[in-house]
């Protein structure tokens, strides 16, 4: 076999293959063994027609047919390892010359990954917040915990700010009554907005058993959208009561004895939040100046199978679980289409140019994964996703994601390689020693990395081993 690739641009090769017809004899040998399976002639037993009699009764073209179709994945394979590319996809294949006896010549176009040099990152610079806990901070730590520690007590008076009250609601538009608008018995917390425009306004000053009327424009349900006559009912008045502010509620609330020693304790958890804030941060920070001081052709196929992905994971799995289609969401958002396409392409663009150059950083560092790094990854990524790590173990090797997993971690340490070598300071001029918490670097480098680029990896990983397998067969 002999095989001639051309560039036709930096993500797109052609392969130009010649076969000799003897090369064919394995596949046209398999293909008469088929053939043979599948029908009968008269006076033969079955598997046992003679190949003369299977061209004669079903044309020698059928045969070479299956033949060619068998044999394509494997010279393609061959011609794709000889010219040492990297595809990305199927290929376009087309049967240029097929001459029995003699000869078969095809060629095959195909987006490859590019080649990319990566160019001196020691010179990245970036700014990124602060770290700085102030007393506000740790007192709105502390009024959060103790919120959690409310009581509530019935009382016999009108309604206040603040107070948590229980509400019968109807709701008539045009005068009728909604199937979904009738609601007893919902707890609702004055002031908090979690319902509809206007009800504050309208159970403030009521006792239990008053009620009012208002205009609304209902949030949700089958008349969402239209404006609506509420009728509002009391049934229950409770006020808020908050714990003192002293070592009592410190024991209540901790395993501190004393106040000072929980704000103490808040003061340091608010700090090692905002450390860790930083590093994500730096790192993506960096990743952006990685991104821009480094050339990476995108290969159109690609990227826009990498666009219908994330479009198709959007609408069809986030939307769908909750109940809204692309429409609602986009008038949610205060998005156009237009605006919309514009984000999602711009998001798979820098996905891709993501995963290309920490890979190609992987491979020239000569970065590996070993077991314990990858056994930590999987810890992590199951404690995000909710499930237990012999859940989530289970499932990744269902799925057969473990390379995937794997190219997480690479990509994160190749990450952390250009943040190491980045000048990283704060807005108050100090300079970052993000080395102070491996563990933690760890796991922002990896899922900063694998934020940005785990969809195209996805994507891009599954088309290269289908082309070098041969799972998706080319055919004529």
């Amino acid at each position: 076999m002999k095989s001639a690739v051309e560039t036709l641009n930096p993500t797109r090769v052609r392969l130009t293959v010649e076969v000799p017809f003897e090369e064919l004899k394995d596949s046209l040998d398999a293909a008469y063994k088929k053939i043979n399976q599948q029908v009968t002639v008269k006076g033969f037993r079955k598997g046992k027609i003679p190949a003369r009699v299977i061209d004669q009764r079903f044309g020698r073209g059928a045969v070479l047919e299956e033949a060619v179709n068998d044999a394509l994945p494997k010279f393609y394979t061959e011609a794709v390892n000889e010219a040492e590319i990297n595809p990305l996809g199927q290929p376009e294949v087309d049967i240029t010359e097929l001459k029995d006896g003699e000869t078969l010549n095809f060629t095959a176009e195909v987006d490859i990954r590019p080649v990319i040099e990566i160019p001196d990152y020691s010179g990245i610079e970036v700014t990124v917040d602060a770290v700085e806990v102030t007393d506000e901070d740790v007192d709105k730590a502390v009024e959060e915990l103790r919120e959690r520690f409310a009581s509530t007590t019935p009382v016999e008076r009108a309604a206040e700010d603040g107070d948590i009250v229980t509400l019968d609601l109807e709701a008539k538009v045009e005068g009728e009554v909604l199937e979904d608008g009738v609601a007893t018995a919902v707890p609702y917390t004055i002031g908090s907005g979690e319902l509809l425009d206007g009800i504050d306004d309208a159970v403030k000053g009521l006792e239990a058993g008053g009620e009012a009327t208002f205009t609304s424009q209902l949030k949700g349900g089958s008349a969402e959208g239209k404006d609506a006559e509420v009728t509002v009912k009391v049934t229950a008045v409770a006020k808020r009561e908050l714990p003192e502010l002293d070592d009592d509620f410190a024991q209540l609330a901790s395993e501190f004895d004393t106040l000072d020693e929980l704000k103490a304790d808040s003061r340091k958890r608010l700090g090692s939040m905002k450390q860790y804030d930083q590093a994500t941060q730096a790192q993506e920070r960096v990743l952006e100046e990685l991104l821009k001081i480094t050339e990476v052709p995108i290969p159109e196929k690609l990227l826009a199978d990498e666009i219908n992905t994330r479009k198709h994971n959007l609408e069809h799995h986030q939307l769908g679980q909750m109940g809204i289609d692309l429409a609602k969401y986009l008038e949610i958002q205060g998005k156009t289409e237009e605006e919309f396409t514009t984000e999602t392409e711009e998001a798979a663009v820098k996905g891709i140019k993501t995963q290309f150059i920490l890979d190609e950083l992987v491979s020239k560092e000569k970065l590996n994964v070993n077991q314990e790094e990858l056994t930590e990854h999987l810890m992590r990524r199951a404690s995000s996703s909710g499930m237990s790590p012999d859940q989530f173990a289970q499932a990744v090797v269902e799925g057969n994601q473990v390379p995937m997993l794997v190219g997480e971690v690479a990509r994160g340490k190749a990450l952390a390689l250009v943040v190491e070598s980045a000048k990283v300071t704060d807005t108050n001029g100090e300079a970052v020693d993000l080395d102070d918490d491996e563990d933690e670097a760890a796991e922002t480098t990896e899922a900063t990395a694998a934020e940005a680029g785990d969809a195209a990896e996805a994507e891009a990983e599954a088309k290269d081993d289908k082309g070098a397998k041969g799972e998706d067969k080319p055919e004529a």
